[in-house]
């Protein structure tokens, strides 16, 4: 729509993590949760909004040395529908949503209280930490079009805990594993971090969601719901401008030969589901596709 958007950062603190680690979908599950409640009792109340909003919320659950670190991402339109059915605004001239740190006491006792309803045993010492913690929800300024929003939500819906451009080195011989990483505490420097293969591995597995669970949500007038009847007229009564999106003209490179930079790879066997049989290589030589030594 063409409104201002908001990036807003709901993080649990790391008292949970023992837990998220054995009943997932409930502690992130609750997450989603409390995060749309402390949204929706900011925006229902006159005094802050007064109307309608929507959220898309996108987890993740890593941070930049692949330990464990829950937290949701959500893009908020910057405004909401009042009861008319009529678009309004959110306050404060679109500099900021709403307070973070009143959005942030609300969010810690929404999201115990769902803990608490979930039935999950927790015991009140650790809740008892967690209460006289500040609760991190960080808003960043918001967008500067909505074509950026689609940017991205591009960029990171389906981004996993690492990418292979952060891989600087695997040590075979060594079992070792390099990677960059962002140091937030000191300004966002990167610097390598250098793991075994068995910790390498470990961190990965962390970020192994229940299966069958939704990491990508969708709420109030960005649901699905309202996508297939109201939202359309709510473009259309705020002029949003269709977008058009091309191909890029730059082609894909996933073929280039990463040694000279230059050649293609081509395709020449392709195993089935049952792996590489054991005589693989004669196969291929009797195929022409690779020279006997």
């Amino acid at each position: 729509m063409n409104v201002p958007y908001f990036h807003l950062v709901f993080t649990l603190p790391s008292e949970f993590n023992s837990y998220a680690l054995r009943h997932g979908k409930i502690v992130y599950g609750s997450l989603f949760k409390a995060a749309w409640q402390t949204l929706q009792q900011f925006g229902d109340n006159p005094k802050h909004l007064g109307g309608t909003m929507g959220m898309i919320a996108v987890l993740h659950t890593w941070g930049q040395n692949l330990g464990l670190h829950p937290h949701l991402h959500c893009i908020v339109p910057g405004g909401g529908l009042d009861r008319a059915g009529k678009w309004k605004r959110a306050k404060n001239n679109g500099k900021y949503l709403f307070n973070v740190k009143s959005m942030s006491k609300v969010f810690r006792a929404k999201y115990v209280a769902e803990l608490r309803k979930s039935g999950l045993k927790i015991p009140q010492e650790v809740y008892d930490r967690v209460f006289d913690k500040k609760w991190a929800v960080y808003a960043k300024q918001p967008f500067r079009s909505p074509r950026y929003v689609i940017e991205y939500l591009g960029r990171y819906t389906h981004k996993i805990a690492i990418g292979n451009h952060r891989i600087v080195a695997v040590d075979r011989k060594n079992r070792r594993v390099t990677f960059t990483a962002k140091d937030y505490r000191h300004g966002g420097k990167k610097t390598n971090l250098t793991l075994s293969s068995q910790e390498f591995i470990r961190r990965f597995a962390l970020h192994i969601l229940p299966k069958g669970f939704t990491r990508i949500r969708h709420y109030g007038i960005l649901s699905s719901s309202w996508k297939k009847e109201k939202l359309p007229k709510l473009q259309a009564e705020l002029a949003t401008e269709k977008m058009e999106f091309t191909k890029t003209e730059q082609p894909l490179l996933h073929r280039r030969c990463p040694s000279c930079k230059k050649g293609r790879l081509h395709t020449i066997f392709l195993f089935n589901e049952r792996g590489p049989p054991t005589n693989w290589r004669e196969l291929l030589e009797d195929k022409g596709l690779v020279m006997s030594s």
